[in-house]
């Protein structure tokens, strides 16, 4: 006697329909076992690569950049030698840039350099006998000298000393001194047979103090245009 009743077993599934089809699942290709990994290997280098290069160009960027810094601080070539930079100088309100006037045997008075006022350069400076340059402004001065000697002398030794007064009659006393040899390595490559003294200084000087240039003797003087000078700037 089968029993209609209600009952808690569900009932069978329903079997198939043979008239519908069944959907086919294709599985996805599989990537190769080394794949993934060549992939993270050519990222990692390309960023080591990135890392290279923003140090490298960043070391260049530092070493320009310090190079250009101690470039404009320092002196130029022609402070080196004995010229002052320019752009300090130009904007000085007192200065003085000289060019050696060469002298014959028989005006040779004294062993000061002469210099030649129509060509040299002054501003705010005056000049006393043609050899000592006067102050008219007191304050710190860049004081500079380079005398080229072109010939020697056994008995006495190759010296420029930048010599100050405090007056036109005043005491004598050496505040620059510089030797050189015709055959020491400082000699001219070029010219062995030419040395040159060169001198620089900040001195402090008062209105009315005089300098000047001397030499033990003045027929060993180079006066070629350049080789021997003597100025000075405030700063």
């Amino acid at each position: 006697m089968i029993n209609t009743g209600r009952t808690s077993v569900a009932p069978p599934p329903l079997p198939p329909r043979l008239d519908r089809s069944q959907p086919i699942l294709i599985p996805a290709p599989l990537s190769p076992p080394g794949q993934h990994n060549k992939a993270l290997i050519h990222f990692l280098i390309g960023l080591v690569m990135l890392h290279l290069l923003l140090s490298v160009g960043g070391f260049f960027y530092l070493y320009y950049k310090e190079n250009s810094i101690l470039a404009e601080n320092k002196p130029s070539a022609q402070g080196r030698v004995g010229f002052p930079p320019s752009k300090q100088e130009a904007s000085s309100s007192a200065l003085a840039r000289m060019v050696v006037e060469q002298q014959s045997e028989i005006a040779q008075s004294s062993d000061y350099l002469r210099w030649n006022m129509n060509h040299s350069v002054r501003k705010n400076i005056n000049f006393f006998h043609n050899s000592w340059l006067t102050i008219l402004e007191p304050g710190d001065y860049y004081v500079y000298s380079r005398v080229t000697f072109s010939k020697g002398n056994s008995k006495i030794p190759l010296a420029s000393k930048v010599m100050l007064r405090k007056t036109d009659s005043g005491e004598q006393k050496v505040v620059m001194m510089a030797y050189c040899s015709l055959s020491s390595s400082y000699s001219s490559e070029s010219n062995p047979h030419m040395c040159t003294a060169t001198q620089m200084e900040l001195i402090t000087l008062e209105k009315g103090n005089q300098l000047s240039v001397w030499v033990p003797d003045l027929s060993l003087v180079d006066y070629e245009e350049g080789a021997t000078t003597f100025g000075m700037y405030k700063v």
